[in-house]
């Protein structure tokens, strides 16, 4: 069942086409794009991923490797016949091997994320691709927010970086929060 959500602060984009088997996995996604301020609409299966899209002509999918029916390996193929397509970010439940992960790629897809993960790396790599799709660049960031991007970028957490940075945890959440809103996540 394709699951519509309202849209945010994002009226320039597209929706996001999230497209997954588990009903409460497709509904959390769904929910951490609409709260992030995209509209966002699901497919529970291959087939009824590419109706959504022939309609909705999505932004971004976010695509299950594993589900019924046709694969996301085959719905990303069909995504990319004939004309570009959206960028595709393939999500799977499973540690894969690597040449899992490449077969994706070279399939179409654009990205890859393991399950679970973050929110907030959901919704970068949503706007990364996006950004990426409409040819915009990074926004300019100071030395000191691209060392804050280092640090979360090798896992560590609030906590942590404000030890490093010795700034309390407070003024490291509002700086990552920042940092979040100027890239516009």
């Amino acid at each position: 069942m394709t699951t519509p959500a309202t849209t945010g602060g994002r009226e320039r984009v597209g929706p996001v086409l999230v497209v997954d088997d588990d009903d409460l996995f497709r509904d959390l996604v769904t929910t951490i794009l609409v709260r992030a301020g995209y509209r966002a609409v699901g497919a529970a299966t291959g087939e009824e991923a590419l109706d959504v899209a022939e309609r909705e002509r999505p932004e971004v999918v976010v695509l299950d490797i594993r589900l019924p029916g046709i694969s996301g390996h085959e719905v990303c193929q069909k995504l990319r016949a004939g004309d570009e397509g959206p960028p595709v970010l393939f999500v799977s439940g499973e540690r894969m091997e690597a040449y899992d992960r490449v077969a994706g790629l070279l399939v179409g897809g654009d990205d890859y994320l393991v399950k679970p993960f973050a929110p907030d790396e959901l919704l970068a790599r949503v706007h990364a691709l996006i950004r990426r799709a409409h040819g915009a660049t990074p926004a300019d960031l100071t030395s000191d927010e691209r060392n804050l991007v280092g640090l979360l970028r090798r896992g560590l957490g609030t906590g942590e970086i404000a030890q490093l940075l010795r700034e309390t945890p407070n003024t490291v959440h509002d700086r990552v929060d920042t940092l979040f809103r100027k890239l516009g996540v």
